[in-house]
């Protein structure tokens, strides 16, 4: 088992850095960071709902058959409502982490998505995922582990996720 260095761990720390940088001076050029809610939600903006509508069954999968797109929409929903309820700092850094995945110019080279997110495959997405989580760079492995909780915890808050899972409900007061 190879042993992480201080050296290491600074590279990393500055790469990690020097990405969510680059990531947010793209944002600001190109205008997303500013962009405001789209519309019906408070947090989630129009840039973030493409990649959003493609993780969401994806990440999902297996815990439900989620085709119907009204659970994509209840999920996206929930997600919001839970993001309005983040603390500026913390929100700032999902805004950050959704900018790097939505500009073409970052979301290429890092999750190997060419293409909109719209075109992409299950077969993709899932390949983007598993690299991102078994990544050597821990900012990589933690933007991951971000996404996959923040869509499990918006889907298993709603009630219709809790027949699936065998949750009868919290009980009644």
């Amino acid at each position: 088992m190879a042993t992480t260095t201080r050296r290491d761990l600074l590279k990393v720390g500055l790469f990690g850095s020097a990405a969510l940088a680059g990531a947010g001076l793209l944002g600001s050029l190109s205008g997303c960071s500013a962009e405001r809610a789209a519309s019906g939600f408070e947090m989630l903006r129009d840039s973030d709902l493409p990649m959003l509508r493609r993780l969401i069954p994806v990440v999902l999968e297996g815990a439900k058959p989620i085709s119907d797109t009204a659970h994509v929409v209840g999920t996206l929903a929930s997600l919001d409502q839970g993001l309005a309820h983040l603390p500026p700092a913390l929100s700032k850094q999902v805004q950050q982490l959704f900018d790097l995945l939505s500009l073409s110019l970052t979301r290429g080279p890092l999750t190997g998505i060419w293409g909109g997110w719209e075109q992409a495959k299950d077969s993709e997405i899932q390949a983007f995922l598993q690299r991102w989580e078994n990544s050597s760079l821990a900012l990589l492995r933690q933007g991951c582990a971000s996404l996959q909780q923040m869509i499990l915890m918006a889907w298993y808050g709603r009630a219709e996720s809790w027949q699936h899972c065998g949750y009868p409900g919290p009980p009644a007061i």
